[in-house]
């Protein structure tokens, strides 16, 4: 099992491109069950998650093929952006196993897609990070109103679609609420989203998620001819239509990867340049990093979306109040990431988790470091500290993880960051770029160095890996 061991205390110097969005990445490549013409993906993120994705869509009937040009980078070095084409040729297979599901929630994302194209589905209930009860119960209902009939199964969701006057099993349009208690339901607005383009009439999606993702997500699904109004707002407007083609879309770039680098140049006093940034759509994090004491440049009239920006810190940190919320409220994926820098802040700040309020694991892990962290409920009030101290911490879920390397960057003496296997899952060799802009950084297996992650090939992972 591989750990990060880094020795804080140096600056972040450099030049950093932003990826293309996991987030993104992994509805987009399940909407490619809705066609048999093939669909183009560019810039996607080379991750423990695609390549499952990859595995689980093979077992569906679709394909996927790399062009031979992309290659691995030197050792060491983030590896260049990179295209991937699916296709499926085979129509019938319906069952998404336990066995590829649990290693990450968002497989569940190919429920609408199979639903839409092949007239049933069955699906496991996903598994993913440890951050929280995270039921896929409005997913159900919000597919259930377009008229499926929905069963548990082994622990199986199985959903079969009515008979249209043809015979033929199609999903119907309808109004559908997607709110929840914590908010909406990005996997199942994309859900939801992605069974209605084949649906018979309009569909009406009310409390729609509003993440630049599923806003990525519509613009693939319009370019294979869907119709699609709204997406990107609480209301989504989807008109059925009877096929769906090929497309080529270039993901939006990954925010919360972003984020990370940010925070990154942020808590070790560096000077990062951002390229290829999405700044439109971190404006809630930006502006808690500006309250901190943070300065982030933004290019002038370059595209927001994918921005050339420069963030350095030369004064203290200051304190600053966080409350996570849906987007675009600051995301809750940026949560750990923001404690360990405003562990080093001189002041009070208080974090409030309102979209996972369990997803506080990290905590204990921090305090190892010397952080000053009491946590109460869906808060934690964070005493700032003149410094961390490194220690062996045991990261639990993909932003935990981050969190952890983001404090061991700026401690003092030798931090061990164990299971990081989990940030494999979102970010494409962090090690490697965070070296590339001079941190002490490197992969450790059992104690001995381990070879970085295989890029550039995105050979399939095992069933159950």
């Amino acid at each position: 099992m591989d750990a990060f061991v880094i020795r804080g205390g140096r600056p972040l110097v450099g030049q950093f491109r932003v990826n293309g969005a996991k987030n993104a990445a992994l509805p987009l490549m399940a909407a490619a069950l809705l066609t048999d013409q093939p669909v183009t993906l560019r810039d996607v993120p080379d991750l423990s998650d695609v390549r499952n994705m990859r595995t689980l869509l093979a077992e569906l009937g679709c394909e996927t093929q790399d062009p031979p040009t992309q290659f691995t980078p030197p050792p060491g070095r983030p590896s260049p952006p990179r295209t991937l084409t699916l296709r499926t040729t085979v129509g019938t297979p319906v069952h998404a196993r336990y066995e590829l599901v649990r290693t990450m929630r968002a497989s569940v994302c190919v429920l609408g897609p199979l639903l839409a194209r092949r007239g049933r589905a069955r699906v496991a209930m996903p598994g993913g990070c440890a951050i929280g009860d995270r039921p896929i119960d409005l997913h159900l209902r919000g597919l259930a109103a377009l008229g499926a009939s929905v069963e548990l199964d082994a622990g199986d969701a199985v959903l079969t679609a009515p008979r249209g006057p043809g015979g033929e099993r199609r999903l119907v349009g309808a109004r559908v609420y997607l709110g929840g208690r914590f908010g909406s339901t990005v996997l199942g607005t994309a859900n939801v989203m992605a069974a209605a383009t084949l649906a018979r009439g309009r569909t009406l999606i009310e409390c729609a998620a509003c993440e630049p993702e599923i806003a990525d997500l519509a613009r693939l699904l319009t370019a294979m001819g869907a119709r699609i109004d709204g997406a990107g707002t609480p209301r989504i407007v989807v008109d059925g239509v009877d096929r769906l083609g090929g497309a080529d879309l270039t993901l939006v770039p990954d925010r919360i990867e972003a984020g990370t680098i940010m925070a990154a140049a942020a808590i070790t006093g560096g000077r990062v340049t951002l390229t290829n940034c999405p700044i439109d759509a971190l404006l809630a994090f930006t502006d808690i990093l500006t309250a901190a004491g943070v300065t982030v440049e933004e290019e002038p009239g370059a595209d927001l979306m994918r921005a050339t920006c420069v963030v350095s810190r030369d004064t203290p940190l200051r304190p600053a109040h966080v409350t996570t919320q849906p987007h675009p409220g600051f995301p809750t994926d940026l949560q750990a990431q923001t404690m360990a820098l405003l562990a080093l802040a001189r002041g009070n700040s208080v974090i409030t988790e309102r979209v996972f309020p369990q997803r506080f694991l990290h905590v204990a892990e921090l305090t190892r470091m010397g952080a000053r962290l009491d946590h109460e409920g869906p808060s934690v009030v964070v005493s700032g500290v003149d410094r961390l101290v490194g220690a062996p911490v045991m990261a639990s879920d993909l932003r935990a993880s981050a969190g952890l390397v983001l404090a061991g960057l700026a401690a003092q003496g030798e931090t061990t960051v164990r299971r990081v296997y989990h940030l494999d899952r979102g970010y494409e060799r962090l090690d490697a770029a965070l070296a590339s802009l001079g941190a002490d950084i490197r992969r450790v297996r059992d104690g001995q160095p381990a070879a970085p992650p295989a890029v550039g090939d995105f050979a399939p992972v095992a069933a159950g890996a």
